[in-house]
């Protein structure tokens, strides 16, 4: 075996095809009171589908919006259908990475509306509306390497430090993280409002553990519930009543000051890293790729989701920050 146990059974997402949006998958459930429009989408990538496994379980438990307007999205489908145990990250996506497609021709090239065909530009296209008339965000991810939750905050601070400040009042998870974006393409948390730092809107993604550990399901569906309330989208009683409440973490910010990219096929790291280690002294090697040998840049280098799954040349195979 060649991947990390799975746990966790995909969930049967079938029930909730044909929502109420003209659109397959997506779920528009609106209040008779104003409030804004929160939209939570899972299934970004198809192979993470614990955040899959949290909005089943509340559209299950019918939720009805207190307020505003709540969007509920299940994105690659067509990726989560070939879900494979045997070799589970080929569901990752079918052409590429729906979580790059999303530039708009301001804060990077124009993707989504170019004239560029795949199986993921095709599914972005469709719920661009949705995610395009969101005031709120929440993006429900897995890693490839077992590592605690990470929220990704975005650019900052274009737009990062105002999820920086959401992410504080949902109170999870420990480590928040302002990144430099991917070289490979705008994500959709940074589109539009999202990354406009005198926009109101903002959005945060959630990194809930290993893609297929039983903790993720509960990391997503914690994250899930106090993103509803603190956004009031969903009456907060009835949150309460199935939120298991702990204490606020101790919260920290990572801010990442560059993004080592692959260059050869040749990529390999100098440990056995899964995440948010932290390399003492500047100048330790941290990875090789060919004749090039990345270094800890400064004392205290933070490794942010290191990952050999997907080794090619443009690939960000591990970002490289430090703790405010």
């Amino acid at each position: 075996m060649d991947h990390h146990p799975i746990e966790i059974t995909p969930p049967d997402i079938t029930p909730f095809k044909h929502g109420n949006a003209g659109v397959d998958y997506v779920h528009v459930l609106r209040s008779e009171r104003p409030g804004p429009t929160v939209m939570v989408q899972a299934l970004t990538h198809g192979n993470e589908f614990c955040g899959a496994l949290a909005l089943t379980s509340l559209l299950d438990a019918q939720v009805t919006p207190a307020r505003g307007t709540l969007i509920l999205a299940f994105a690659n489908v067509e990726a989560f259908a070939r879900f494979d145990f045997d070799d589970p990250d080929r569901s990752r996506f079918i052409d590429e990475d729906y979580n790059r497609v999303w530039g708009d021709g301001v804060q990077a090239e124009d993707v989504l509306s170019g004239t560029r065909d795949s199986a993921e530009l095709r599914r972005a296209r469709q719920l661009r509306p949705f995610v395009d008339s969101a005031d709120f965000l929440l993006d429900l991810h897995s890693m490839h390497e077992p590592c605690r939750p990470i929220m990704v905050c975005g650019v900052g601070p274009r737009g990062g430090d105002k999820s920086v400040a959401l992410s504080r009042e949902l109170g999870v998870p420990g480590d928040l993280l302002l990144d430099t974006g991917h070289p490979a393409g705008l994500r959709m948390i940074e589109r539009g409002g999202f990354g406009d730092p005198a926009s109101r809107k903002a959005a945060v993604l959630i990194e809930c553990g290993q893609h297929w550990e039983r903790s993720a399901v509960d990391v997503a569906i914690d994250t899930l519930l106090r993103f509803l309330r603190v956004t009031g989208a969903v009456d907060a009683t009835w949150i309460d009543a199935r939120l298991h409440r702990a204490p606020a973490m101790q919260q920290h910010v990572i801010r990442v000051t560059e993004a080592v990219v692959a260059q050869s096929m040749d990529f390999r790291f100098a440990g056995n890293y899964s995440g948010l280690e932290v390399i003492a002294t500047a100048g330790t090697p941290i990875a090789f790729d060919g004749n090039r040998v990345w270094t800890a840049p400064y004392d205290e280098t933070v490794l942010v989701m290191p990952s050999l799954k997907h080794v090619k040349p443009g690939t960000t195979m591990v970002r490289l920050g430090r703790y405010d």
